[in-house]
Protein backbone atom coordinates (compact mmCIF):
# COMPACT_ATOMS: atom_id res chain seq x y z
CA UNK A 1 0.00 0.00 0.00
CA UNK A 2 2.77 2.54 1.03
CA UNK A 3 4.83 1.50 -2.14
CA UNK A 4 1.92 2.16 -4.51
CA UNK A 5 0.62 5.34 -3.09
CA UNK A 6 4.37 7.41 -2.75
CA UNK A 7 4.34 8.26 -6.71
CA UNK A 8 1.18 9.99 -6.95
CA UNK A 9 0.34 11.20 -3.10
CA UNK A 10 4.14 12.91 -2.75
CA UNK A 11 3.75 14.66 -6.69
CA UNK A 12 4.34 17.93 -4.69
CA UNK A 13 7.39 18.36 -2.97
CA UNK A 14 7.56 19.81 0.55
CA UNK A 15 11.09 20.30 1.14
CA UNK A 16 14.22 21.38 -0.80
CA UNK A 17 15.91 18.55 -2.99
CA UNK A 18 19.50 20.27 -3.26
CA UNK A 19 22.15 19.80 -0.96
CA UNK A 20 22.71 24.20 -1.47
CA UNK A 21 20.50 24.44 1.50
CA UNK A 22 22.67 25.56 4.47
CA UNK A 23 22.14 26.42 7.95
CA UNK A 24 21.01 30.28 6.88
CA UNK A 25 18.10 28.96 5.75
CA UNK A 26 17.05 28.02 9.15
CA UNK A 27 14.67 30.23 10.36
CA UNK A 28 14.92 32.14 13.71
CA UNK A 29 11.55 32.32 14.67
CA UNK A 30 9.42 30.08 16.83
CA UNK A 31 5.41 29.70 15.43
CA UNK A 32 2.41 28.00 16.44
CA UNK A 33 -0.79 28.04 14.42
CA UNK A 34 -4.08 26.48 16.47
CA UNK A 35 -7.00 26.50 14.39
CA UNK A 36 -10.11 26.02 16.65
CA UNK A 37 -13.92 25.96 16.26
CA UNK A 38 -16.61 28.14 17.92
CA UNK A 39 -18.65 30.88 17.76
CA UNK A 40 -18.98 34.59 17.14
CA UNK A 41 -22.71 36.36 17.72
CA UNK A 42 -23.60 32.94 18.14
CA UNK A 43 -22.40 31.75 14.24
CA UNK A 44 -20.05 28.79 13.99
CA UNK A 45 -16.80 30.34 13.08
CA UNK A 46 -12.84 28.59 12.79
CA UNK A 47 -10.57 30.97 14.44
CA UNK A 48 -7.00 30.53 13.64
CA UNK A 49 -4.54 31.55 16.31
CA UNK A 50 -0.40 32.29 15.02
CA UNK A 51 2.23 32.84 18.30
CA UNK A 52 5.36 34.27 16.75
CA UNK A 53 8.59 34.89 18.71
CA UNK A 54 11.50 35.78 17.40
CA UNK A 55 15.12 37.71 18.43
CA UNK A 56 13.13 40.98 18.86
CA UNK A 57 9.36 40.18 18.91
CA UNK A 58 6.58 38.35 20.15
CA UNK A 59 2.81 38.51 19.15
CA UNK A 60 -0.08 36.72 18.46
CA UNK A 61 -2.31 36.95 15.54
CA UNK A 62 -6.14 35.94 15.15
CA UNK A 63 -7.75 35.34 11.89
CA UNK A 64 -11.57 34.69 11.51
CA UNK A 65 -11.69 33.87 7.61
CA UNK A 66 -14.08 36.73 5.98
CA UNK A 67 -14.48 38.66 9.59
CA UNK A 68 -11.21 39.88 10.56
CA UNK A 69 -7.55 39.83 11.86
CA UNK A 70 -5.65 41.11 15.13
CA UNK A 71 -2.02 40.96 15.81
CA UNK A 72 -1.48 41.80 19.80
CA UNK A 73 2.16 42.12 20.74
CA UNK A 74 2.96 40.29 24.00
CA UNK A 75 5.77 42.25 24.86
CA UNK A 76 6.31 45.81 24.74
CA UNK A 77 8.00 47.87 21.87
CA UNK A 78 11.76 48.44 22.69
CA UNK A 79 11.05 52.13 22.87
CA UNK A 80 8.00 51.97 24.85
CA UNK A 81 8.36 53.45 28.56
CA UNK A 82 5.78 51.35 30.07
CA UNK A 83 5.45 47.48 30.41
CA UNK A 84 3.00 45.38 28.77
CA UNK A 85 -0.83 45.68 29.89
CA UNK A 86 -3.98 44.41 29.71
CA UNK A 87 -5.62 45.23 26.40
CA UNK A 88 -8.78 45.35 24.56
CA UNK A 89 -10.50 46.31 21.14
CA UNK A 90 -13.73 46.51 19.75
CA UNK A 91 -14.41 45.32 16.18
CA UNK A 92 -17.49 45.41 13.42
CA UNK A 93 -17.16 42.30 11.90
CA UNK A 94 -17.07 42.57 8.20
CA UNK A 95 -19.90 42.06 6.24
CA UNK A 96 -21.95 41.84 9.38
CA UNK A 97 -21.77 45.57 10.34
CA UNK A 98 -24.41 45.55 12.90
CA UNK A 99 -22.37 43.10 14.99
CA UNK A 100 -20.10 44.46 17.08
CA UNK A 101 -17.49 41.71 19.46
CA UNK A 102 -14.69 42.91 21.88
CA UNK A 103 -11.23 41.14 22.68
CA UNK A 104 -9.98 41.22 25.65
CA UNK A 105 -6.33 39.94 26.68
CA UNK A 106 -3.56 40.05 29.28
CA UNK A 107 0.17 38.54 29.19
CA UNK A 108 1.41 40.39 31.90
CA UNK A 109 2.29 37.91 33.74
CA UNK A 110 2.21 34.86 31.15
CA UNK A 111 4.58 31.89 31.77
CA UNK A 112 6.08 30.44 28.81
CA UNK A 113 8.50 27.25 28.40
CA UNK A 114 11.73 27.62 27.03
CA UNK A 115 11.99 29.34 23.86
CA UNK A 116 7.67 28.77 22.79
CA UNK A 117 5.99 31.29 21.20
CA UNK A 118 2.49 30.14 23.25
CA UNK A 119 2.19 30.82 26.80
CA UNK A 120 1.79 27.60 29.22
CA UNK A 121 -0.43 29.40 32.18
CA UNK A 122 -1.36 32.96 33.55
CA UNK A 123 -3.17 35.10 30.58
CA UNK A 124 -5.81 34.66 28.79
CA UNK A 125 -7.08 35.68 25.37
CA UNK A 126 -11.14 36.52 25.05
CA UNK A 127 -13.93 37.51 22.74
CA UNK A 128 -17.57 38.40 23.56
CA UNK A 129 -20.32 39.19 21.56
CA UNK A 130 -23.35 41.12 23.48
CA UNK A 131 -22.28 40.98 26.39
CA UNK A 132 -21.74 37.49 26.07
CA UNK A 133 -18.46 35.45 26.38
CA UNK A 134 -17.95 33.66 22.93
CA UNK A 135 -14.20 32.30 23.28
CA UNK A 136 -11.79 32.09 26.07
CA UNK A 137 -8.95 31.10 26.33
CA UNK A 138 -5.70 30.42 29.26
CA UNK A 139 -6.92 30.44 33.22
CA UNK A 140 -7.57 33.65 34.42
CA UNK A 141 -11.78 33.78 34.04
CA UNK A 142 -12.02 35.78 37.15
CA UNK A 143 -9.78 38.61 36.05
CA UNK A 144 -11.48 38.84 33.15
CA UNK A 145 -14.64 39.20 34.53
CA UNK A 146 -13.41 42.08 36.64
CA UNK A 147 -12.45 43.64 33.46
CA UNK A 148 -15.02 43.01 31.27
CA UNK A 149 -17.62 43.52 33.70
CA UNK A 150 -19.06 39.93 32.82
CA UNK A 151 -20.79 39.36 36.23
CA UNK A 152 -23.33 36.19 36.40
CA UNK A 153 -22.07 32.94 35.65
CA UNK A 154 -24.31 32.34 32.94
CA UNK A 155 -22.39 35.12 31.14
CA UNK A 156 -19.12 34.31 31.90
CA UNK A 157 -18.95 30.96 31.37
CA UNK A 158 -17.35 30.04 28.50
CA UNK A 159 -18.18 27.50 25.59
CA UNK A 160 -15.40 25.37 25.42
CA UNK A 161 -13.66 26.05 21.51
CA UNK A 162 -12.51 22.61 19.58
CA UNK A 163 -8.96 22.49 19.17
CA UNK A 164 -9.33 21.08 15.47
CA UNK A 165 -5.46 21.18 14.46
CA UNK A 166 -1.67 22.69 16.16
CA UNK A 167 1.48 23.63 13.58
CA UNK A 168 4.66 23.93 15.40
CA UNK A 169 8.01 24.74 14.02
CA UNK A 170 10.52 22.82 16.29
CA UNK A 171 14.26 22.90 16.43
CA UNK A 172 17.04 20.91 17.02
CA UNK A 173 19.85 18.51 15.67
CA UNK A 174 18.67 15.51 16.63
CA UNK A 175 15.76 15.85 18.96
CA UNK A 176 12.80 17.37 18.65
CA UNK A 177 9.83 18.54 21.61
CA UNK A 178 6.15 19.43 21.73
CA UNK A 179 3.03 18.90 23.29
CA UNK A 180 -0.11 17.54 22.39
CA UNK A 181 -3.71 17.58 24.21
CA UNK A 182 -5.50 14.28 22.30
CA UNK A 183 -9.13 13.93 23.34
CA UNK A 184 -8.86 15.78 26.16
CA UNK A 185 -5.67 14.32 27.60
CA UNK A 186 -1.98 16.61 27.19
CA UNK A 187 0.94 14.63 26.38
CA UNK A 188 4.78 15.08 25.82
CA UNK A 189 5.66 14.12 21.86
CA UNK A 190 9.28 13.37 21.08
CA UNK A 191 10.83 12.71 17.94
CA UNK A 192 14.62 11.40 17.96
CA UNK A 193 15.87 11.17 14.07
CA UNK A 194 19.72 10.25 13.82
CA UNK A 195 21.82 7.35 12.34
CA UNK A 196 19.37 6.08 9.92
CA UNK A 197 16.75 5.77 12.43
CA UNK A 198 13.40 7.41 13.68
CA UNK A 199 12.45 7.40 17.10
CA UNK A 200 8.94 8.47 18.24
CA UNK A 201 8.74 9.01 22.01
CA UNK A 202 5.14 9.68 23.67
CA UNK A 203 5.41 10.77 27.46
CA UNK A 204 9.13 9.00 27.57
CA UNK A 205 7.86 5.78 26.09
CA UNK A 206 9.07 4.84 22.78
CA UNK A 207 5.57 4.38 20.68
CA UNK A 208 7.50 3.82 17.08
CA UNK A 209 10.85 2.91 15.62
CA UNK A 210 11.62 3.15 12.08
CA UNK A 211 14.59 1.61 10.51
CA UNK A 212 16.68 2.45 7.47
CA UNK A 213 15.12 6.00 6.69
CA UNK A 214 17.27 5.98 3.88
CA UNK A 215 14.88 3.82 2.38
CA UNK A 216 11.65 4.50 4.37
CA UNK A 217 12.14 8.86 4.46
CA UNK A 218 8.73 9.00 4.17
CA UNK A 219 5.50 6.84 5.36
CA UNK A 220 2.96 6.27 8.50
CA UNK A 221 1.95 4.05 10.81
CA UNK A 222 -0.41 3.49 13.75
CA UNK A 223 0.41 4.19 17.45
CA UNK A 224 -1.63 4.43 20.64
CA UNK A 225 -1.68 7.64 22.74
CA UNK A 226 -3.45 6.76 26.11
CA UNK A 227 -5.23 3.59 24.44
CA UNK A 228 -6.35 6.33 21.55
CA UNK A 229 -5.19 5.26 17.86
CA UNK A 230 -3.20 7.71 16.33
CA UNK A 231 -1.87 7.66 12.88
CA UNK A 232 1.38 9.46 12.76
CA UNK A 233 2.96 10.33 8.61
CA UNK A 234 6.92 11.05 8.59
CA UNK A 235 8.17 12.84 5.71
CA UNK A 236 12.31 13.38 5.94
CA UNK A 237 13.48 13.19 2.62
CA UNK A 238 15.06 16.56 3.11
CA UNK A 239 17.38 15.48 5.68
CA UNK A 240 17.94 12.11 3.65
CA UNK A 241 18.95 13.35 0.26
CA UNK A 242 21.51 15.84 1.55
CA UNK A 243 23.12 13.58 4.18
CA UNK A 244 24.55 14.59 7.64
CA UNK A 245 24.82 18.36 6.40
CA UNK A 246 21.31 19.01 5.34
CA UNK A 247 19.71 21.85 7.75
CA UNK A 248 15.91 22.04 6.26
CA UNK A 249 13.18 20.07 7.96
CA UNK A 250 11.11 17.08 8.15
CA UNK A 251 7.94 17.00 8.41
CA UNK A 252 5.56 15.21 11.13
CA UNK A 253 1.69 14.83 11.37
CA UNK A 254 -0.34 12.65 13.99
CA UNK A 255 -3.59 12.59 13.28
CA UNK A 256 -6.70 11.45 15.52
CA UNK A 257 -9.99 10.58 14.14
CA UNK A 258 -10.86 12.18 11.23
CA UNK A 259 -8.50 14.52 11.20
CA UNK A 260 -6.39 16.71 8.23
CA UNK A 261 -7.63 20.25 9.09
CA UNK A 262 -4.21 22.54 8.13
CA UNK A 263 -4.88 26.15 9.13
CA UNK A 264 -3.59 28.09 5.68
CA UNK A 265 -0.50 29.66 6.04
CA UNK A 266 -0.38 33.54 6.29
CA UNK A 267 2.41 35.96 7.49
CA UNK A 268 5.78 35.07 9.01
CA UNK A 269 4.95 31.49 8.59
CA UNK A 270 4.27 31.56 4.73
CA UNK A 271 7.38 33.81 4.38
CA UNK A 272 9.04 30.92 6.30
CA UNK A 273 8.06 28.07 4.34
CA UNK A 274 8.77 30.02 1.14
CA UNK A 275 12.02 30.68 1.93
CA UNK A 276 13.03 27.12 2.44
CA UNK A 277 10.88 26.35 -0.27
CA UNK A 278 13.23 28.42 -2.71
CA UNK A 279 16.42 28.01 -1.00
CA UNK A 280 16.76 25.16 -3.63
CA UNK A 281 16.93 25.07 -7.02
CA UNK A 282 15.17 22.41 -9.09
CA UNK A 283 16.88 21.72 -12.49
CA UNK A 284 14.70 23.77 -15.09
CA UNK A 285 11.59 21.55 -16.35
CA UNK A 286 11.31 19.14 -13.61
CA UNK A 287 8.31 18.06 -12.35
CA UNK A 288 9.64 19.30 -9.10
CA UNK A 289 10.03 23.37 -10.57
CA UNK A 290 6.82 22.80 -12.23
CA UNK A 291 5.06 21.55 -9.01
CA UNK A 292 6.51 24.43 -6.93
CA UNK A 293 5.87 27.24 -8.93
CA UNK A 294 2.19 26.07 -9.23
CA UNK A 295 1.77 26.04 -5.98
CA UNK A 296 -0.04 28.57 -4.12
CA UNK A 297 0.87 27.45 -0.30
CA UNK A 298 3.43 25.68 1.35
CA UNK A 299 1.35 24.11 3.35
CA UNK A 300 0.10 22.10 0.20
CA UNK A 301 2.96 20.00 1.16
CA UNK A 302 2.75 16.15 -0.17
CA UNK A 303 2.95 14.70 3.28
CA UNK A 304 -0.01 16.68 4.10
CA UNK A 305 -1.83 15.83 0.96
CA UNK A 306 -1.30 11.79 2.03
CA UNK A 307 -2.97 12.57 5.21
CA UNK A 308 -5.77 14.38 3.71
CA UNK A 309 -6.42 11.12 2.11
CA UNK A 310 -5.88 9.12 4.52
CA UNK A 311 -8.56 10.79 6.46
CA UNK A 312 -11.26 10.73 3.90
CA UNK A 313 -10.44 7.44 2.56
CA UNK A 314 -8.63 9.00 -0.87
CA UNK A 315 -12.55 10.33 -1.94
CA UNK A 316 -11.31 13.91 -1.55
CA UNK A 317 -8.62 16.17 -2.95
CA UNK A 318 -10.02 19.42 -1.52
CA UNK A 319 -7.61 22.04 -0.45
CA UNK A 320 -7.12 23.26 3.15
CA UNK A 321 -9.36 25.83 3.45
CA UNK A 322 -12.17 23.77 2.06
CA UNK A 323 -11.74 20.98 4.53
CA UNK A 324 -11.69 23.23 7.51
CA UNK A 325 -15.15 24.45 6.77
CA UNK A 326 -16.52 21.17 6.54
CA UNK A 327 -14.52 18.97 8.94
CA UNK A 328 -16.75 20.31 11.77
CA UNK A 329 -17.03 18.64 15.68
CA UNK A 330 -15.93 15.15 14.35
CA UNK A 331 -13.80 14.52 17.73
CA UNK A 332 -10.51 15.02 15.25
CA UNK A 333 -7.28 16.28 15.74
CA UNK A 334 -4.02 16.92 13.60
CA UNK A 335 -0.74 17.76 15.02
CA UNK A 336 1.81 19.19 12.75
CA UNK A 337 5.60 19.33 13.27
CA UNK A 338 7.58 21.00 11.27
CA UNK A 339 11.04 19.88 12.31
CA UNK A 340 14.45 22.25 11.62
CA UNK A 341 17.72 20.53 11.70
CA UNK A 342 20.18 23.15 13.55
CA UNK A 343 24.00 22.09 13.94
Amino acid sequence: MLDTMIPSCFSQPNTPTSSTTTSSHVPNQNLITCIYQTQLCNSPTYLTLTWSKSTFTHSLTIYAPDLFSITIPLQPSTFSLFGARPGSKSIYLTHQHSQKIKLYWDFTRAEFATNSAEPDSSFYVAITCNAKLEFFLGDLLDELTQRSGLVTRTQVLPIIPALLSRREHVFGRRNYASRAMFLGSKHEIGIECGGGTLKVKVDGETSLVVKRLAWKFRGNEKIYVGGIEVEFFWDVFNWVSNGNNGNGHGVFVFQVGDGGVWPEMVGPEKRLLRKSLSSATAPAGSSASMAASSSNSPSCSSVLQWAEESSDGGRSSSSSSTRSCSTGSNGGFSLLLYAWRKD
